[in-house]
C-alpha cells in the first residue's frame, strides 16, 4: 500500500506548533466590526429613539351639538315655506305651513339651529310623522366649528386627548391641512342609527360606519386671527373664505410616540 508523500509528512510532524494560525481574514474582521457597530447603534436607538404613527379617519365639520330631524305633527298640503337651507332659526321659529282639514297649522323648530336640509316642498303633501327638515343645533354664527371624526372601535383606545390632528378639507386641499387637537373621545362605539341621530343624515352615517361601528372623536380646531376662515392651516393664510358646517373632512390623528423597545416588551 502506498501513501502520499504529504500524508506521510503530516504524520511525521502532527502538531506543527511552529506554524502561525490564521483566525480570520481581514475582510471577515471588517464585516464583523461593521455588524457589531450596527447592532450597538440599533440597541441604543431602540432604547432612546421614538417612532410616531397616525390614525386616519373620516368625518365632518360641525358645531358639535348634533342635529335633529323635524317631523310634521299633522297631515296636509304644504302651503308655505318660511326658511331656506343654510338659514339659521331660533327655537320655536316657524318653518312651514300645512293646510289640514281643520285649518292651517305651522310646523316650528324645536331648538335653535341651522337648516341643513329642507325636505318639504311647496305644494307637496305630508303625512303625520314625515320628515320635513333637518336642523343642526347652534345658537349663533359665532359658534366655533369642530371636527367630528369616526374612528374604528378597535383603534379608539390609542387616541389620547390633546393629540394633534391634521384635517384635510377636499374643497381646500390646495391650502394645506387644517390644524386641530383632540378634545374628547367617545366612550362607546356608535351604530349607523346612532350616527344618523347625531348628524341627521343617514347617507353620511352609512359612509362613516361602513365596515363596523365607530367611536366619535371630537377635534377642536386651532383658532387663528390671521386667516379668513378663523382657523390655523399648514399654509400661511389658508383659503380666502369661511368654512361651513357639515363639510366633509378627513383627519390624521398623531398618536403618542413609542420607543421601539416597547414593541418587544410584554
Amino acid at each position: 500500500m502506498q501513501f502520499r508523500q504529504q500524508a506521510l509528512s503530516k504524520l511525521q510532524s502532527p502538531e506543527a506548533l511552529d506554524l502561525p494560525v490564521r483566525l480570520a481574514r481581514p475582510q471577515g474582521l471588517l464585516a464583523l466590526a461593521v455588524t457589531v457597530v450596527v447592532m450597538a447603534a440599533a440597541s441604543v436607538w431602540a432604547v432612546t429613539g421614538s417612532v410616531s404613527s397616525t390614525l386616519k379617519a373620516s368625518g365632518v365639520l360641525t358645531y358639535g351639538r348634533g342635529s335633529y330631524v323635524l317631523q310634521t305633527p299633522v297631515t296636509g298640503q304644504v302651503t308655505g315655506l318660511y326658511v331656506r337651507e343654510g338659514q339659521r332659526v331660533a327655537a320655536d321659529a316657524p318653518l312651514l305651513k300645512v293646510r289640514t282639514e281643520q285649518g292651517n297649522r305651522v310646523v316650528r323648530a324645536i331648538d335653535a339651529g341651522r337648516v341643513t336640509a329642507l325636505v318639504a316642498r311647496m305644494g307637496s303633501v305630508v303625512t303625520t310623522g314625515a320628515d320635513v327638515a333637518t336642523l343642526e343645533r347652534t345658537s349663533s354664527a359665532r359658534d366655533p366649528l369642530l371636527a367630528l371624526l369616526y374612528v374604528p372601535a378597535t383603534s379608539a383606545a390609542t387616541v389620547p386627548a390633546g393629540a394633534s390632528v391634521d384635517l384635510t378639507v377636499p374643497a381646500a386641499q390646495s391650502y394645506g391641512v387644517l390644524r386641530g387637537t383632540v378634545k374628547a373621545v367617545g366612550r362607546a362605539a356608535q351604530t349607523k342609527r346612532q350616527v344618523t341621530d347625531v348628524l341627521g343624515d343617514a347617507d353620511l352615517a352609512a359612509q362613516f360606519t361602513k365596515g363596523g361601528a365607530r367611536v366619535p372623536v371630537l377635534v377642536q380646531l386651532t383658532p387663528s386671527a390671521s386667516t379668513t376662515s378663523g382657523y390655523a392651516w399648514s399654509s400661511r393664510g389658508g383659503p380666502p373664505y369661511a368654512l361651513t358646517s357639515m363639510t366633509l373632512t378627513g383627519g390624521a390623528v398623531h398618536l403618542a410616540e413609542q420607543r421601539p423597545i416597547d414593541w418587544l416588551l410584554p
